[in-house]
């Protein structure tokens, strides 16, 4: 159990991929969960394996059972145990509409990845990550929720989104409460407006809004601005702080006058 082992769900891209290649530099192995086919990764895995990193691909939608246990077991094929898990992985709505008018497919859908696919996985994590403590008592493990200002902050107009982020706020707390006795502890991130190919849409958009003061810090968040993140918790900089919430959004959350 010496190799250092984390599962980051959506860490093909965006984010999740910025947080698995911080990861990557402090020497960690890593499980990489997205739902595209493997040949649309091959590279990121090409680029890990120039760089002397032990990565594998497990392609799975978390929000279906069959997929998430099939995560897990790959994982755990291949190195036996499991020290982080990142559950990064989220969906926007399809199509963004009023509140009054959105649809329960979208709900489901939304809801069914983000939060439900989410909380499941997380729970078969966390019973292997016990069995995997009670076999060796140093054995470290944590569970890091990626969630969104949008926990907080309203955009009418992708409700489910701001529900299912709402709701893995709560899960980081449960979580946090159930596993505390075990030593395992689990944290909340919520990045703001980062830069990605997510987001590249809206680019105009935010660039005006940072302009005119969106944020304390006038800028795009990065991708290594949550990496970084990531790694100052999986490395134990913060360790009474289990079931908290850090904030990476630039201080756009700070009420101003």
């Amino acid at each position: 159990m010496s190799k250092k082992v984390a599962l980051i769900t959506g860490g093909s891209r965006g984010i999740g991929l910025g947080i698995a290649l911080k990861l990557a530099e402090e020497g960690w192995s890593l499980a990489i969960n997205g739902v595209r086919d493997a040949s649309k990764v091959r590279s990121v895995l090409e680029d890990f394996e120039s760089k002397h990193v032990d990565a594998i691909y497990c392609q799975g939608d978390i929000g279906n059972k069959e997929h998430r246990e099939r995560i897990i077991k790959n994982t755990l094929n291949h190195f036996g145990h499991i020290n982080v898990l990142v559950n990064n992985a989220g969906v926007a709505p399809l199509e963004r509409q009023d509140l009054l008018d959105m649809s329960e497919e979208s709900y489901d859908r939304v809801l069914n990845i983000n939060l439900k696919g989410t909380f499941f996985l997380s729970q078969m994590v966390a019973r292997a990550m016990i069995e995997s403590k009670n076999s060796k008592q140093a054995f470290n493990a944590s569970i890091i929720n990626i969630s969104s200002i949008s926990a907080e902050t309203v955009s009418i107009n992708r409700g489910e989104y701001c529900i299912s982020k709402a709701g893995l706020s709560m899960v980081t707390k449960l979580l946090a409460s159930r596993l505390g006795t075990h030593n395992i502890p689990v944290y909340e991130v919520r990045p703001g407006i980062i830069e990605t190919d997510m987001t590249s849409g809206v680019k105009e958009k935010y660039d005006k809004l940072f302009s005119q003061g969106l944020s304390i810090q006038s800028r795009w968040g990065k991708t290594e601005d949550v990496g970084k993140t990531v790694v100052a918790l999986v490395r134990g900089d913060l360790p009474y702080s289990t079931g908290q919430v850090i904030m990476v959004d630039g201080g756009m959350s700070i009420q101003r006058l």
